[in-house]
């Protein structure tokens, strides 16, 4: 069986963070394993306490999962300080990790950073560089490239100022009002569209841990990044089609929407 590897932190609620990744690797036919990098009290309606794990102890967390359990792929997802983007690095340097998906959560929906200045600056300069692909979304994607993005023009130009500069591929995400969810992704001095269909569904907590994981559980299984990508998209669609809704506020996806196919 494949492996998987998520380096990201704990959601509560069980709808996005490591919880959404565990579920979206395990119903995408790998074994999925975790690295915490923080505890949150959070819920379908907000978070309500941080509680970040020192970079020794996120060292210790990645040397017990490589040295035993080799990943065939890695995803990141928040990492708030540079201290433990430090660690990271140097841990995916030192095994030398494969398939690395970086998720570079920074900027909410709202447009609200959720990440300092510094820690942005290390994400570029050190954990980019060594990402097999990143998935932001418009926001992120214009903090990344330094333009703003009003259409889908301004998507590719930004994705490829992204992949010249920091040599990774780009899953440049839609949505923001730019499009009725089409993705780009840029590779190897080319790009790709990958249409969707907006799905009215208010329930969207986790859809950008669950699609990071998609891509690195279908990477780890040696799909191409072409594939991993349609496939991850095909797997966030259905489950947001089947229109799960718990919580009080904007609820998860139903990861494991195929057991319930039929009833």
């Amino acid at each position: 069986m494949k492996k998987a590897l998520t380096i990201a932190g704990s959601d509560s609620s069980g709808g996005a963070g490591i919880q959404a990744d565990l579920k979206t690797m395990t119903m995408n036919g790998v074994y999925a394993m975790s690295a915490i990098t923080a505890l949150t009290a959070q819920n379908t309606t907000g978070v309500s306490g941080i509680m970040e794990v020192t970079p020794e102890f996120l060292s210790l967390e990645l040397d017990a999962v490589f040295t035993d359990i080799y990943p065939d792929a890695v995803k990141t997802g928040m990492v708030s300080s540079s201290e433990l983007i430090h660690t990271i690095v140097n841990s995916l340097k030192k095994y030398h990790a494969k398939n690395i998906v970086v998720d570079p959560v920074m900027v909410a929906t709202s447009g609200a950073k959720l990440i300092s200045d510094d820690a942005i600056e290390t994400l570029k300069k050190e954990l980019l560089p060594i990402a097999t692909v990143i998935t932001p979304n418009i926001p992120e994607a214009e903090v990344l490239s330094g333009i703003k993005i009003n259409n889908e023009e301004d998507m590719i130009t930004a994705a490829r100022i992204i992949y010249e500069k920091y040599g990774c591929n780009v899953l440049c995400k839609g949505g923001h009002q730019i499009n009725d969810a089409n993705d780009l992704l840029y590779r190897d001095g080319s790009y790709i569209w990958f249409k969707g269909k907006r799905i009215n569904n208010n329930n969207t907590h986790g859809t950008g841990c669950t699609l990071s994981s998609a891509i690195a559980s279908f990477l780890a299984r040696e799909e191409s990044l072409d594939e991993a990508v349609k496939h991850a998209k095909d797997y966030i669609s259905k489950a947001l089609e089947a229109q799960l809704d718990l919580g009080k506020g904007s609820g998860p996806l139903a990861h494991n929407y195929v057991l319930f196919e039929g009833e």
